[in-house]
């Protein structure tokens, strides 16, 4: 598998944006060919040439169907990210969440 590129969303993408950057760190700790972006939910669709993995904040539960539907002609894995990681930005196990979810897509 090539490089690994994830899309968090979330509302304006502040709190995304600091996971992600935990997320890459852990990324890079680990030697692993993943980039980690945030963004807000509502230009999630301008990102659809650009990720295989879109991970969800835990508050925008709601709109994962809708992104799901959205991402699916494009072979994107969506996933929620759960509460636990997101409240603690802990981004070593949000990395290996996307790794599993990228892996979806390959098997």
């Amino acid at each position: 598998m090539g490089t690994i590129r994830v899309l968090l969303c979330c509302g304006a993408g502040f709190s995304s944006g600091f996971l992600a950057q935990k997320a890459r760190q852990a990324a890079k700790k680990k030697k692993l060919d993943m980039t980690v972006e945030a963004r807000s939910e509502s230009v999630v669709s301008e990102y659809m040439d650009k990720m295989d993995v879109l991970m969800v904040g835990p508050h925008y539960a709601s709109a994962v169907p809708k992104l799901k539907a959205e991402c699916e002609p494009y072979g994107i894995q969506v996933e929620l990210i759960p509460a636990e990681i997101y409240s603690s930005l802990d981004g070593a196990a949000l990395v290996e969440l996307a790794e599993q979810v990228a892996a979806r897509k390959d098997g």
